[in-house]
């Protein structure tokens, strides 16, 4: 039945002399959709920021793709053995990710083992807009401020699930421009097991979105020392950013600024390379009705968790604003900084 009424709309759209080929695109896509399962993958366990991003996301996905949409946790290697598996799915809609797309763009930029995807060939379908980090510490950590970090003499201990995750990237940063010795524990499943070895003492210190350790600082596991941006952090209007830091070296800077300038990428949703030009079409129509829908914004509002609409195009040129930023030189400093914190 399912087929027969794609057929139908094909035909119909093929018959009719005037019909608008917008329209009747549209139409057929809608109809190819119907009845069938959208696959969301996240590269991170269940319980997560990104997790719960997606499964607030998922309902609005299907209302507007005609689609059921699932979501599926594809943890490993902090989201890059899912991006491999989005990259080599079939380019028929029904396999896309929610990205952390700055973790993407280094994991691929510098050259991180077990890399199989391109950024520059998959297809971006929209975001949920920029959304900065904050650097944290356990509850009852000594460390107050970015000086006091900056004055550590021996190794720090920073929580991270993956090699670019983004917490682990992000602490190789803050510590080469605060000149400090620095350490990377990986292989926690979710950011929430990052926090919580912050409040068991496991590890000192992680960077993570500004929504994430709100929560996690209502349920007293950290406390904020930092935002990781040039503008304070609205949920941490109190918290000075790290370019406040007393005595920053330009080198200093030049780390952070660069860290600032990729994070813009914020939460993406991608799909497969080789979609067709009126499948992606419509379905980059569909992710911007759902990242639009006034109740969509409505329950990110009320739990804190900001959606603002990026559409594909804007992403796309931030992709190649930052690939034209990240000369040879450039990935090759940047790769020697990640290396010290392993």
């Amino acid at each position: 039945m399912k087929r027969t009424h794609f057929l139908k709309t094909a035909f119909f759209c093929a018959a009719i002399m005037g019909f608008s080929s917008a329209v009747c695109a549209q139409s057929t896509e809608s109809a190819y959709f119907e009845g069938k399962t959208v696959r969301l993958a996240v590269g991170y366990s269940p319980g997560g920021g990104y997790d719960i991003y997606a499964r607030m996301i998922a309902p609005y996905l299907k209302k507007y793709l005609n689609a059921a949409v699932v979501v599926e946790n594809k943890p490993g290697a902090g989201g890059i053995t899912a991006l491999n598996g989005i990259y080599i799915a079939p380019p028929d809609g029904l396999q896309i990710m929610l990205a952390k797309g700055n973790g993407a763009i280094l994991a691929q930029i510098t050259q991180q083992s077990g890399v199989r995807y391109d950024m520059q060939k998959l297809n971006f379908l929209g975001g949920t807009g920029f959304s900065p980090d904050v650097l944290v510490v356990g509850v009852n950590s000594p460390l107050k401020t970015t000086s006091d970090i900056a004055r550590r003499t021996d190794r720090m201990l920073w929580a991270a699930t993956g090699p670019m995750d983004g917490l682990s990237d992000g602490a190789a940063l803050i510590c080469e421009s605060l000149s400090i010795k620095c350490k990377a524990i990986m292989g926690y499943r979710t950011t929430n097991d990052a926090a919580l070895a912050l409040a068991r003492g496991e590890s000192e210190a992680m960077i993570t979105n500004e929504s994430s350790a709100y929560n996690y600082m209502k349920g007293e596991s950290v406390r904020p020392v930092a935002a990781m941006s040039t503008k304070r952090s609205r949920f941490f209007p109190d918290t000075p950013t790290v370019f406040e830091t007393p005595g920053l070296s330009e080198d200093g800077k030049f780390w952070l600024n660069l860290r600032t300038n990729i994070d813009v990428f914020g939460r993406i949703l991608i799909a497969p390379p080789g979609l067709s030009k009126e499948r992606l079409a419509f379905m980059q129509d569909a992710t911007r009705k759902a990242l639009t829908d006034p109740d969509m914004i409505a329950e990110g509002e009320k739990s804190m968790r900001y959606i603002e609409y990026q559409d594909a195009a804007h992403i796309r040129q931030l992709e190649q604003d930052i690939f034209k930023q990240l000369t040879p030189s450039i990935t090759e400093r940047m790769n020697s900084v990640i290396k010290k914190i392993e």
